[in-house]
């Protein structure tokens, strides 16, 4: 093949570093941005916060004024120590002399290190449930063949609290001599002795550990959590006896919600019965969950919505927004016609600060554009509520503005707008349409309100069916099929007809 030297004309989108960095930002959510803006100040010696900034000039000011004035104090009252004495006395202490030794230096109340002390930064790891059945064993006395039992069998509980294996498969483990589980330093097998490990033993561990705190722990199934939890409670609670008769010997008729079948076979009386079902569904399904310690995640709004003169605002949220400048002391030593390695340094950081600030700018002038544009076509649901939502989707969004769709996109997804009626994400106000009667639209969001109120206001004797609410719909103006409703009612998590029947 021979070589040759070739002109073509063509098109080709080229995202600039200045690019990629705006849509970075512009996709981050509030948590990352505020990460991102961190990660930027310390990288960046240009860049500087002008909050801390002018907080750092008032606390030197403040701090200056404040030593004048102790000053002038032990002055008065102690004018013997204002000056470091040659020796100490043998039998004394620094702060025995100084007493404010102990306060700086020891991060006090009154001193500066108090300043920079974070509570939450000595906060131990959070506590699982392996952790709290760990420690209650460790309490109980039990014998070194039953502890490794129990430890087999506390590895085999899962988060929710359920033994995730057969007591067969426990007694085939601890038979294997190189089945983890024994003591430490102790040769495999050692600590079992010579002796095969029978169910019995299993059965009668795991029945310790089943008395451990929360009621339910080590069940093998529904039921059996159900009826621990239910003889955990006390002698004399009010249908315990029916409450454990129901999940012992009708667990099958319970599961289906039958409420007939349980009435022909417990033979009690309908007011008897639903306070014993009550007191069934006061039970916790998976008692492990109530003890791991999970942190929780806070959600802080990009965007504050609230009602003035009658007129609805949006307003940028200033915790999420910190105010970047150029660092002028660091500015001040750029000289434009030195090309040395410490200039150029300089003139490259004020370069990407720069950038990064005006990348800032525009992210928080879009997202305000977005937040008031939906506001402007949403203005319904903050009056009336979700009842009132409009089918809205993102090009609509879009086209009002002058953005494109991608754009929209990537504003509208982990952002949070808090409003008088909640905070909710952008995404949140975007929604599929139906065709009503009358030749308009309603919004998806606003058929999942009705059905949630419908469902709300049922006979719980005679739940609504999704054929009836689909026909209640219609008749309504809204059409909307049967498999429409169902699955409104379950994206919103609730139950079938069925198994929402309850005893009246």
């Amino acid at each position: 093949m021979k070589q040759t030297i070739q002109l073509r004309l063509g098109q080709q989108l080229t995202m600039t570093p200045q690019l990629q960095q705006a849509i970075k930002l512009l996709q981050l959510s509030t948590l990352d941005l505020q990460r991102e803006i961190q990660e930027a100040l310390e990288s960046n010696l240009m860049l500087e916060s002008a909050d801390e900034a002018e907080a750092e000039v008032e606390a030197s000011e403040l701090d200056s004024g404040r030593r004048a004035l102790d000053a002038d104090v032990d002055n008065e009252v102690r004018p013997e120590q204002s000056s470091m004495p040659e020796e100490l006395p043998v039998d004394s202490s620094w702060g025995d002399t100084f007493d404010s030794y102990i306060a700086t230096a020891g991060g006090g109340a009154g001193g500066e290190g108090g300043a920079d002390l974070d509570p939450f930064a000595q906060h131990s790891r959070p506590q699982t449930l392996h952790d709290h059945l760990e420690w209650q064993l460790n309490l109980a006395r039990l014998a070194p063949r039953d502890r490794v039992i129990a430890d087999a069998l506390l590895d085999a509980i899962d988060a929710n609290g359920y033994l995730r294996c057969d007591v067969d498969e426990v007694v085939e483990a601890m038979a294997d001599p190189d089945a983890p589980g024994d003591a430490p330093g102790d040769a495999p097998g050692d600590t079992l002795g010579e002796d095969a490990v029978e169910r019995e033993e299993v059965e009668a561990v795991l029945h310790r550990i089943q008395a451990f705190d929360p009621p339910g722990i080590g069940a093998r199934s529904l039921r059996e959590c159900l009826l621990l939890q239910l003889r955990a409670l006390p002698d004399d609670q009010p249908h315990r006896a029916d409450a454990i008769a129901i999940c012992d010997n009708h667990f099958a008729a319970l599961s289906r919600n039958d409420l007939d079948d349980l009435r022909r076979h417990t033979k009690l009386a309908p007011d008897a019965l639903r306070d014993a079902l009550a007191l069934i569904r006061s039970m916790h399904p998976r008692p492990g969950s109530l003890v791991a310690d999970i942190r929780p995640e806070y959600v802080i709004p990009d965007v504050v919505v609230a009602k003035r003169n009658g007129i609805w605002t949006v307003e940028l949220n200033p915790e999420t927004t910190p105010r970047l400048r150029v660092n002028p002391g660091y500015l001040k030593l750029i000289r434009r016609a030195d090309d040395g390695p410490d200039n150029t340094c300089l003139k490259t950081h004020l370069q990407e600060a720069r950038w990064f600030i005006k990348s800032l700018a525009s992210r928080n002038d879009t997202v305000l554009r977005v937040a008031a544009k939906i506001v402007e076509l949403q203005q319904n649901f903050f009056e009336y509520g979700e009842e009132a939502m409009k089918p809205l989707v993102l090009r609509d969004v879009a086209d009002s503005l002058e953005l494109h769709e991608s754009t929209v996109s990537r504003v509208t997804t982990q952002k949070y707008m808090h409003t008088p009626r909640g905070t909710f994400e952008f995404k949140y106000f975007f929604s599929s349409h139906v065709n009503t009667a009358s030749g308009g639209e309603c919004s998806s969001t606003a058929i999942r309100a009705f059905i949630r109120k419908l469902v709300a206001a049922e006979t719980p004797s005679k739940p609504l069916s999704d054929n009836k609410i689909a026909g209640i719909l219609t008749e309504q103006g809204i059409n909307v099929a049967r498999r429409t409703v169902a699955k409104y009612r379950e994206a919103m998590g609730i139950p079938p007809s069925n198994e929402r029947k309850r005893l009246a």
